[in-house]
């Protein structure tokens, strides 16, 4: 099983062009990074699980009925009787989304109390996003619960830098992404995020694999012995919103499907699958766009990876 932990949300997507201030109709759609992972991972046949936080609202009650129809174990997700569910509203500029993120909302106060560790002491491999980070008790509990599973789970970590977050912390924001960084077995990074890192003196690898993400590009994945560069798989997208996401879920899924066993051949099919994953993720609105297991069924990048499982 892999379980992720971190923010589910509401992404309120805009339904027309202009700036955020003058948009008048929102389409209303799930998202929340790590829950994006844990639906991809269904999606692809692997169990999933999340642990995260909700509102005792309509938009919570949405979410965790969306998530339990696409098999994911929603046990590890604590309601919240003081804050509301989190919502984001989302401009596309052409497929690229602008977010704008509020503070006060559930996930920010997940605690020690909340967390499932039944659900984690069953799990293969557990992904954390960075969101948590940025806030106070969420901060504390994400980076405890790391801590204490170091050694007994694979951790994967999505840096996912949110600026806008951190408000002018910036200093703070690269101390405490650092020390996730270090309790990381799995890393995953845009190129962009990399150089920021490395500006800041931030040794931005994985113990076990670093994902380094290119867009269209494709990505770079990196062991200690070897390293690949795989092309992106060629699509026109409508909605880049989760394409990362879509791409964590597929390289997890790859790195459970050949147990870790890392060699330049087994990268190259991981990756290629994920860059497959991800591309075809785009061609639908909203998060939730990963391609079901028997609709990848037809690509020999995705039979590469099924036949292990």
């Amino acid at each position: 099983m892999i379980t992720s932990v971190g923010e589910v949300l509401i992404d309120m997507i805009a339904a027309e062009e202009g700036n955020l201030k003058d948009v008048k109709r929102f389409e209303k759609h799930p998202g929340g990074a790590p829950a994006n992972v844990a639906v991809g991972v269904s999606r692809l046949g692997v169990k999933a699980s999340l642990i995260s936080k909700v509102g005792n609202d309509p938009f919570g009650r949405f979410l965790l009925e969306r998530l339990k129809e696409e098999g994911v174990n929603t046990d590890g997700i604590a309601i919240d009787t003081e804050k509301h569910t989190g919502v984001v509203f989302v401009q596309l500029k052409g497929a690229k989304p602008s977010f704008i993120l509020y503070d006060g909302v559930a996930y920010f106060n997940l605690r020690r109390e909340d967390i499932n560790f039944n659900i984690l002491e069953d799990s293969r491999i557990v992904h954390f996003g960075s969101v948590l980070l940025a806030r106070s008790p969420s901060r504390e509990t994400m980076l405890w619960v790391m801590e204490e599973l170091r050694d007994r789970a694979v951790i994967s970590f999505d840096v996912n830098i949110r600026r806008d977050l951190w408000r002018n912390r910036e200093e703070e924001m690269f101390k405490t992404i650092e020390k996730a960084i270090g309790l990381a077995d799995i890393l995953k990074v845009s190129d962009e995020e990399l150089k920021l890192l490395e500006g800041e003196g931030i040794k931005a690898e994985g113990r076990l694999l670093t994902a380094i993400t290119l867009g269209k590009e494709g990505c770079i994945l990196r062991t200690q012995e070897y390293e690949v560069k795989i092309p992106g798989y060629p699509v026109k997208p409508i909605d880049t919103t989760g394409a990362g996401d879509a791409f964590t879920a597929a390289l997890l899924v790859g790195v459970i499907a050949f147990r870790e066993y890392f060699t330049e051949s087994t990268l190259m099919k991981i990756g290629r699958f994920a860059n497959l994953v991800a591309g075809l993720s785009t061609t639908k609105r909203g998060a939730w766009s990963v391609p079901r297991r028997e609709e990848l069924m037809k690509y020999s990048e995705a039979r590469e990876i099924f036949s292990k499982l």
